[in-house]
């Protein structure tokens, strides 16, 4: 399902060889990040984004975004 957030060309394949050539990783789903998004309080309603912030939070990592609902958590954030 495609919400036209983001278009690549070449599909998730060539998404794959970008994360890998620009020295990124993918992060695995961990327990602990469901366990704290199970804490979370309900601001933001989109699970996923709420993955996003909970990642972060046990990662301790900053997070760029404009969104003023993921900015309403104790998170870090840039923008």
């Amino acid at each position: 399902m495609n919400i036209g957030k983001y278009t690549f060309e070449g599909g998730f394949t060539t998404f794959l060889k970008l994360i890998k050539d620009n020295g990124f990783e993918l992060l695995p789903i961990k327990d602990i990040y469901m366990e704290c998004l199970l804490d979370l309080p309900l601001i933001h309603r989109d699970p996923f984004d709420r993955l996003i912030i909970a990642t972060a939070l046990v990662e301790g990592m900053t997070l760029i975004t404009a969104d003023e609902n993921i900015q309403k958590y104790d998170v870090q954030y840039i923008w």
